[in-house]
Formats: structure tokens, sequence, C-alpha cells
């Protein structure tokens, strides 16, 4: 092995220890690879691959593979031997507190998960997020890994959802869903969603909300292409990572059934400087939905499925579309409307409601570096300069007649501020202090302290 490549081939893989799992749970991780390798060079990379994929799975508490000689009438042939000891604990469970961007400035969300049920490496879970402005989500679903008849994992998962979005957009939102991963590998994920919606507002204060009360359904494939060459999701101080997502809805030939396309694109690169471990981040991120048909140009698109930009998450761990902004609380910068005036004194007739947009860009830069502490160092926990930049316009309804790009950069929100950054194994804990460089007499952004909790998207 020392002066060139040894010449084998792979006779058998023998696996013992399991069970409950299947056997062709395992054997689908692990004898493609195995059985390619054409030299023990080749054989020892392989095997330590399908170690760590085995590991990967959750289902075994150690995996060992060893090499012995195949039958002596086939000179050059190997046995591999992958001995697994079973997880004794097959529960796990977690519970954690995150700001969120999209849906809820804060929550607290908790699951219960069950390996192995049925032996097919298959995982079990139901979680439960409840968020402080009153938004709650309930959903459960199973992982199976990729078996004998499927190219890929699938995974399915049901939910309940209430979201009451009165204080930003005067309505309230009920869902049930179902969700199917239809294939999913390093690159590429696709999913279909499955979803019965109903847009309740009992303030009855804004005509284009009223417009889109009641039931509606959504029936959709989501496309997502990622590729991350980022050293860490936490604290990126090299390479790059690119997102796109695709998103199609109104696959149903009935008019309730909500007809869109959705593009999102989101590009990061950081960049070490050489000192303090310091690294440049920066990204941009643009997304634009229009509703399909014929005479899509003068038809609406659901609020819900509208861009929004705000609710103080990292914009550093927001990987995935433009949603973040720091400084700029949740639904803060958007086209808005305002609330029909009712006789009472005690009104705040000023109050208006966030609609969204169809079309959005944003633009941060982060500029990290190590605390001079030695105790901090070793934690991890550092310092960083940020600057954030965006804004999202209306250009359906005719709206795309009046838009102009020139005004549309300039009347971007701009936000800067410095920061601690404390990173754990499952979410980016910020202290900032924002200053807000622009902002408009609707937008609700201020100066000041904010304490973020982020996980990695």
């Amino acid at each position: 092995m020392l002066t060139g490549p040894v010449p084998i081939h792979v006779h058998n893989v023998i696996i013992t220890g399991n069970t409950k799992t299947k056997g062709y749970i395992i054997e689908t991780q692990a004898s493609e690879a195995l059985k390619k390798a054409t030299t023990m060079q080749d054989l020892l990379r392989a095997s330590d691959a399908v170690n760590s994929r085995l590991k990967s799975l959750g289902l075994f508490d150690s995996v060992a593979i060893t090499l012995d000689s195949g039958p002596p009438e086939i000179p050059g042939s190997v046995n591999v031997i992958i001995k697994v000891e079973e997880a004794r604990n097959r529960v796990s469970g977690e519970i954690g507190a995150y700001t969120n961007a999209e849906a809820k400035s804060s929550s607290v969300e908790g699951s219960i998960k069950y390996k192995n049920l049925l032996g097919f490496g298959d995982l079990w879970d139901g979680s439960i997020a409840y968020g402080f402005d009153r938004t709650a989500e309930v959903s459960a679903g199973v992982y199976l890994p990729r078996l004998k008849t499927l190219v890929a994992p699938v995974t399915v998962r049901a939910y309940l959802l209430t979201q009451d979005l009165l204080t930003f957009s005067s309505y309230k939102e009920r869902s049930v869903g179902l969700s199917v991963g239809l294939f999913s590998n390093r690159f590429h994920n696709l999913e279909y969603h499955l979803a019965w919606r109903n847009l309740i507002d009992p303030s009855q204060m804004t005509s284009s909300v009223k417009m889109q009360l009641g039931h509606d359904y959504l029936s959709s494939l989501k496309y997502t292409l990622k590729i991350d060459k980022r050293n860490s999701s936490v604290r990126p101080t090299k390479g790059y990572a690119f997102i796109a997502k695709t998103h199609i809805g109104g696959l149903a030939p009935d008019s309730q059934s909500l007809r869109f396309l959705r593009q999102e694109f989101d590009l990061r690169c950081a960049i070490p400087l050489g000192f303090y471990h310091a690294a440049l981040n920066f990204g941009i991120c643009s997304g634009v939905i229009f509703p399909w048909g014929s005479g899509f140009l003068n038809r609406t698109t659901s609020i819900p499925e509208r861009f929004f930009l705000g609710g103080n998450l990292s914009p550093v761990c927001a990987l995935g579309g433009p949603k973040a902004s720091w400084g700029f609380k949740t639904r803060a910068t958007s086209p808005y409307e305002p609330k029909r005036q009712i006789d009472d004194d005690n009104a705040d007739v000023a109050s208006r409601d966030s609609l969204g947009g169809n079309f959005t860009a944003t633009a941060l830069a982060d500029l990290s570096f190590d605390l001079p502490t030695r105790w901090f160092r070793e934690r991890g926990i550092h310092a960083h300069v940020f600057a954030y930049a965006g804004n999202v316009a209306m250009l359906t309804e005719n709206e795309f007649r009046s838009f102009s790009m020139q005004k549309f950069i300039g009347s971007f929100r701009s936000s800067a501020g410095i920061g601690v950054v404390i990173p754990t194994n499952r979410f980016r804990v910020e202290l900032n202090y924002c200053y807000i460089l622009k902002k408009f007499a609707n937008d609700h952004a201020k100066a000041g302290f904010w304490l973020t909790f982020s996980r990695p998207s």
C-alpha cells in the first residue's frame, strides 16, 4: 500500500448486530459505495464514508467496519463486515426560545422524537411552537430514509397553524396542511404542499385585507437549490453560499386555489481578513412573486404569500431569502394602507396595515472579529459591526406602471450598528446596538439595544 494501489475485489458485505433495523436499510447506505472500490485505498476511504453515513442516521450507538479476506478460490477478494450496535434510547426531545422574522417576533418551541419505530430507519416527531404574539403551531411528521423502491428519502408532515396578525396587518390566519418531501439530496430539495387556509378580520378595518377574507387552499410545488461552502453557518469566516427557491402555486383546477409564481435568491460570501480571526460577510437577496393566468398583472397576490421585511432576526443566520433586518420590527417595512377610521375617541386613527410586496431586495455587510480577551476567544464570543439596507414594492394590480428602479433604490431603508455575538451549537445570540440610518414615517423601527436568538437556516 505504501508503493502503490493494491487491487482488490469486494466479494461480500456482511451486516451484524441489527435486531430492529431492516438489513437492506444498512445495505442501501453501504453496499453500493463499498462494492465500487477497486483498490484497498479506495475501500478504506469508502469504509470511512459509510461509517459516517450510518452514524448520521441516528439509529446506532456504534458502527464498526472491519475487512476480512474473501474465499481462497477468489484471489484479491475482500469481505466487508459491518457491525452495528442499535441505540438503546430511541426517544429524544428538545426545547428552545428563538427569534423568527417571518411570522413571529419570538417563540418557545419544543419537540419530541422517536427513532426506528418500524425498523425502516424511520424518525417520528411531534412539535409545538408558541409565539409571544399569540402565534401557535402544532405539527407531526415522519422521515423515511432511502428504501429499495425509493430513489430519495421521503418526509411527510401535517400541521395546524394559527397566526394573530391583527397588530400588523389586521387579520388572523387559520390553516391546516400537509407537506411531502418528494426528493432531497445535498443540493436539491423538492416538496409538495397542500393547505386549507382561512383569513379572518374581526375589525374589518382595511379594504385590501377585507377583499381577501375567507377560505382558500394552496396546492403547490417548492424547489430549493442550496450550495453552502461556508466553514460555519453560525460564524462564517470564509466560503460562500447560494440559495434559489422556486414556488409554484395553483396546481389544482379550482378557482379557490392560490395561483402564483414566487422566486427568491440569496447569495452570501465570507472573506477572511487575516487578523483577529476577522472576516467580512456580505450578501444580497431578492425575491419576486406574481399571480399567473390571464390578466395576471391586473390581479392581486395573497397577502400571506407576499414579502415582508423586519423581525430583528440576525441576517447572518437567515440564509434562504429576504426576510431579516437589524433594528426593524416584524413586518416593519412594506407597502401599507391606512385602517378605516371608526367613531372611537381612543382609536389610533394614524395606524396602518402592512400589506407586503411583490418585489424585494436587500443587502447586508457584517465585519466580525475576535475580542482581545483569551476567555472570550476560547468560547467563540466575538464582536461585529454591521450594516443593512432593503426595500419592498408592489408590482401587481397595475402598480408596475408607476414602478421606477431608481425610486425603489432611493427609498431603501437602512441601519447600522455594533454588537457582541455568542455562538452555540443550536443558535446564535446577539446583543446589538442598532442605529437607524434611514426610515420612513410609517416604518416600525427604532434605535437602541436588541437581544436576539437566531437559528441558522
